[in-house]
């Protein structure tokens, strides 16, 4: 696993993932979407969860969100399970594709015995294609009859498309003596960029929370973390985050913001930011994963600004992909940002401090060009000095298998 993203508090990290939490199953099968590959993924809660989502902004909206908002409307903010296929998105695909996609809770629904509004539904891949619908009804009935305690890794690894590798993660925490668990998996690889990203993210808890609660946790975590990567600036059209929270743990229900919330969004924001990383570091094509981490601004808004600008920056990316240190180009970025700054009070740190009060400092260049060398993951520091407040952004560099991945990919 990616070494810690968080210093460790009130929480345990565990080798699990999606179906850690009590009372959640999974399943991923192949079902003929895509060669050879697992290409549909089944979460499935035993109890009825409260359940909470962000969705993407992006005005092509896939055919699998606006089903899934519709559903978790109807329901009142409940579901029961999560269906997902991969290699084809059913975005840009009009009234069929939102047919297609009804189909698919139907499909769910009917294996289940569920409500059909308690099932969500969603698609990663590429766009401008329809659904082989006869494919995903019998791989939703061979997924139903493969869901299992354990079958997480299978989900996780079902979901993805020009990912390398499975994005998993769960913790564990005490309150007042009664374990609470959250499991997560993501997938994200390209077309990466605020807010949100071609990009899913689930995850599972068996706490015990007001389903208003469960929102205001999900909405702050997300903006710290999910909102706060980019690849390569584009943004998907079916970008999703969604969290079941099914009570299974025991605990005493959380309705109000106190000691044992705060908990639980400490745990939460862990889990996602460990996510948001991963999704980050595994950009296609990248050699390196980018943290530009923005401290003292006045606000969160105007340190967010700063950060996406430096993060987005294809100068920026394409000098980490050569190596190369010039500072310059971050610099120009936090410049046209939009944000509140004094440039002659902007301190730059590239492994180390190489610009105070807007001016360079005697450093060298050899040591920063071995240092973009020899590290996987590089970390740029903006201290604006205006305020008290900071914020992160994760991306990588640019390289020319992204280019190479991007051209062939349909």
């Amino acid at each position: 696993m990616m070494k810690d993203v968080l210093d460790k508090k009130d929480f345990q990290v565990v080798q699990e993932g999606i179906t850690y939490p009590k009372g959640i199953k999974a399943a991923g099968v192949k079902c003929g979407i895509r060669f050879n590959k697992k290409d549909l993924a089944l979460i499935y809660s035993e109890k009825l969860a409260d359940a909470r989502g962000t969705f993407t902004t992006n005005k092509f909206k896939a055919a699998p969100l606006v089903v899934t908002e519709k559903n978790l409307s109807l329901s009142g903010g409940k579901l029961q399970a999560v269906l997902i296929n991969s290699g084809i998105a059913n975005a840009c695909t009009g009234e069929k594709g939102l047919k297609d996609a009804w189909e698919m809770a139907d499909y769910v629904s009917q294996g289940l015995k569920i409500k059909k509004e308690y099932v969500a539904v969603t698609s990663t891949g590429k766009i401008g294609e329809f659904l082989p619908l006869d494919k995903i009804k019998a791989g939703v009935e061979k997924a139903i009859s493969c869901l299992d305690y354990a079958g997480g890794e299978k989900a996780a690894e079902a979901i993805l498309t020009t990912d390398t590798k499975k994005k998993e993660i769960a913790v564990n925490f005490k309150l007042n003596g009664q374990e609470v668990r959250i499991g997560g998996m993501a997938k994200g690889s390209g077309m990466i960029h605020p807010n949100m990203a071609t990009m899913l993210g689930f995850i599972t808890s068996d706490i015990s929370i007001k389903g208003e609660l469960l929102q205001e946790a999900l909405k702050q975590v997300v903006e710290k973390t999910f909102n706060m990567i980019s690849v390569d600036g584009d943004m998907s059209t079916n970008d999703m985050v969604l969290l079941m929270a099914n009570g299974l743990a025991g605990n005493k229900l959380i309705d109000k913001k106190d000691a044992d919330y705060y908990k639980f969004l400490e745990a939460l924001q862990y889990l996602a930011k460990y996510l948001a990383k991963c999704i980050a570091k595994d950009g296609e094509g990248a050699t390196k994963m980018i943290e530009v981490e923005v401290q003292n601004a006045v606000s969160f808004g105007e340190a967010r600004k700063v950060a996406q600008a430096v993060i987005n920056s294809p100068l920026v990316k394409t000098a980490v992909f050569g190596e190369d240190p010039n500072w310059g180009r971050i610099l120009a970025a936090v410049g046209y940002s939009g944000a509140e700054i004094e440039p002659n009070k902007v301190d730059l740190y590239l492994k180390e401090k190489i610009v105070e009060d807007g001016q360079p400092l005697e450093f060298s260049r050899q040591k920063l060009h071995e240092y973009l060398e020899s590290s996987d993951e590089i970390k740029i520091i903006i201290d604006l000095k205006m305020g008290e407040v900071n914020a992160t952004a994760w991306g990588c560099d640019l390289t020319y298998d992204y280019v190479k991945i991007n051209t062939k990919y349909s």
